[in-house]
């Protein structure tokens, strides 16, 4: 399975849901990077994503976007695939 990791806060309930959908999907593990206690992790994100909201998910080397996105990638069967356990 492909490493999955998600710019986050802690009360971002988009962020609380797209978790729960990757672990509903099979993924153990998600390395957060927590945006809220960490200015210079927010800058990054803003730079590699173009992006300012939360959640920011990567699935490998792959840009997901955020919940919405990670949700119509579900949709089309597509999650799956990418995550590596189809």
């Amino acid at each position: 399975m492909q490493p999955v990791k998600m710019y986050t806060t802690a009360v971002c309930p988009y962020c609380i849901r797209a978790k729960q959908i990757l672990k509903s999907k099979g993924v153990e593990q998600i390395e957060e990077i927590r945006i809220d206690t960490d200015p210079a992790a927010r800058s990054h994100m803003m730079e590699i994503t173009g992006r300012r909201t939360v959640p920011q998910i990567y699935i490998g080397d792959t840009h997901v976007g955020g919940h919405d996105d990670l949700v119509a990638l579900d949709s089309r069967g597509e999650l799956m695939p990418l995550l590596g356990a189809a």
